[in-house]
C-alpha cells in the first residue's frame, strides 16, 4: 500500500476564500439568487459544438408547493426516504461483518428507524470525471490505465460514463457496461484551457441523477489542480450534490511536481477533501503517478465494502432545510469503529430538478 494522505476533519462552515477570484466560463441560466444560493455572474453561453455538459441549474422550474394528492401522499410527499452508503473502518481496516442492529442512525440528533439493510456487492453507476487541462497531458496515460483497472474490478452489472473536462466539460462516453467504449472515451485527449472542476462535478452529478439505472452512485474525480474556470463555487457545488442526494465523490488529487506553489496545493487539497467528506467519499493525494493504480484499487474495494442502509425521516418533506446525518456503529471489536457516509441532505420536496440533462452527443464535437 503506498503512502497516501486521506481526509482531515472539516468544519461545518465552508471557507469563503475558495469562491474568490473564479473565472466564469459556463453560463448557468435560471439560477435563482437566494441568501443560501448566491447568483454567479452572467457569462457568455457555451458553444454547442464543444459538446458541453450543462450545469443542471439552467431552465429549472420553481419548486412546486407541497400539496396533498389522492395517490402516493405518504410515500412521496410527506415522508422522506433516505438511503445511505456507509463504509465502516476499524482503524484502516474495512469492517464487513456487521448486522443491522449494530447501526444507529441520527438525523439532526433524532434516532431514526432503519427499514432496509444490505451488505452485498450491489451494481453501481459510476461517473469517471477526469481533468483534461493542459497540465494533465503527460499524466493521462497512467490515469486512464488506472481508471480502466478500477472498471475491471467492478461488478459486471455496473455502468459508467466518462466526462473529460478543462474549461468545458465533454461527455465522451455515456452510460455503458462495455469496457472498450469506456477506454475509447478516456482516450479522447485535447489537453488545453483552464480547469472548470466545480461545473464538471455538478453537471456530471445531475446527469447521473437523470440517467443512471443503478440506485448506488459514485463519482470519481481525478485532477492535478484547483478550479480556476467554473461558474459555480465550492459551496454551491456541494450544496447542489446534497440537494440531488447525489453520488458519493472520491477525489484523486495529483498535486505533485513543480507546477503548483504550496499555496495552490493547500487550496486544491482543501477543496477536494471537502467535496469527498461532505458526500461520504475519500480524498487521495498520491506522491507520484505510479501510486494512482493502487489508489484506484483501494477505491474499488471501498465501494464494494459498503453497507446500504435505508430509513424514513421522522421529519416531513414539507419541512425545509439541511438535515444532518450521523451514523454510530457498535461492533464486536474492542476498538471504536468509524462510520463514513454523507454528512446530510436536503428534502426532495424543496429541490428543483431539470427536465433534461442538456448533454450533446460527443459526435457533435467531431469525435
Amino acid at each position: 500500500m503506498p503512502e497516501v494522505d486521506t481526509m482531515r476533519p472539516l468544519s461545518d462552515w465552508f471557507v469563503d476564500s475558495f469562491a474568490a477570484g473564479l473565472v466564469l466560463t459556463l453560463a448557468v441560466p435560471g439560477w435563482a439568487a437566494t441568501p443560501q444560493n448566491p447568483a454567479p455572474q452572467q457569462t457568455p453561453p457555451v458553444l454547442v459544438d464543444h459538446d458541453p455538459v450543462r450545469s443542471p441549474d439552467g431552465d429549472l422550474p420553481a419548486p412546486a408547493p407541497v400539496e396533498k394528492q389522492p395517490e402516493g401522499y405518504v410515500l412521496h410527499t410527506e415522508v422522506e426516504e433516505v438511503v445511505l452508503n456507509v463504509t465502516v473502518l476499524d482503524g484502516t481496516r474495512l469492517v464487513q461483518d456487521l448486522k443491522k442492529e449494530d447501526f444507529q442512525i441520527l438525523e439532526d440528533g433524532v434516532p431514526q428507524k432503519i427499514l432496509s439493510f444490505q451488505h452485498t456487492d450491489l451494481p453501481v453507476s459510476i461517473a469517471m470525471v477526469v481533468d483534461n487541462s493542459g497540465s494533465m497531458i503527460r499524466k493521462r496515460p497512467s490515469v486512464n490505465k488506472s481508471a480502466m483497472d478500477l472498471i475491471a474490478a467492478s461488478n459486471p452489472e455496473d455502468e459508467a460514463f466518462v466526462v473529460n473536462f478543462s474549461d468545458e466539460s465533454i461527455i465522451d462516453q455515456d452510460f455503458t457496461s462495455n469496457p472498450a467504449l469506456l477506454r475509447e472515451g478516456l482516450s479522447h485527449l485535447e489537453a488545453r484551457g483552464g480547469t472548470a472542476l466545480y461545473d464538471a462535478v455538478v453537471a456530471s452529478a445531475d446527469h447521473m441523477v437523470e440517467a443512471a439505472k443503478r440506485p448506488k452512485q459514485v463519482l470519481i474525480l481525478i485532477t492535478d489542480g484547483s478550479d480556476n474556470s467554473s461558474a459555480l463555487n465550492l459551496e454551491q457545488t456541494i450544496r447542489r450534490v446534497q440537494e440531488l442526494s447525489g453520488p458519493v465523490i472520491y477525489t484523486i488529487g495529483l498535486l505533485f511536481g513543480d507546477e503548483m506553489t504550496k499555496a495552490d496545493i493547500k487550496h486544491a487539497r482543501s477543496a477536494l477533501e471537502m467535496l469527498s467528506t461532505e458526500t461520504g467519499g475519500v480524498a487521495f493525494f498520491p506522491k507520484s503517478i505510479e501510486q494512482v493504480d493502487e489508489i484506484a484499487a483501494e477505491v474499488a474495494r471501498d465501494i464494494r465494502s459498503q453497507y446500504t442502509i435505508g430509513y424514513h425521516s421522522t421529519k416531513p418533506t414539507s419541512e425545509p432545510g439541511f438535515r444532518r446525518i450521523q451514523v454510530n456503529v457498535e461492533g464486536r471489536s474492542s476498538s471504536k469503529l468509524a462510520a463514513r457516509t454523507r454528512t446530510g441532505y436536503f428534502p426532495v420536496g424543496h429541490v428543483a430538478r431539470s427536465n433534461t440533462s442538456g448533454l450533446t452527443p460527443a459526435a457533435v464535437n467531431g469525435r
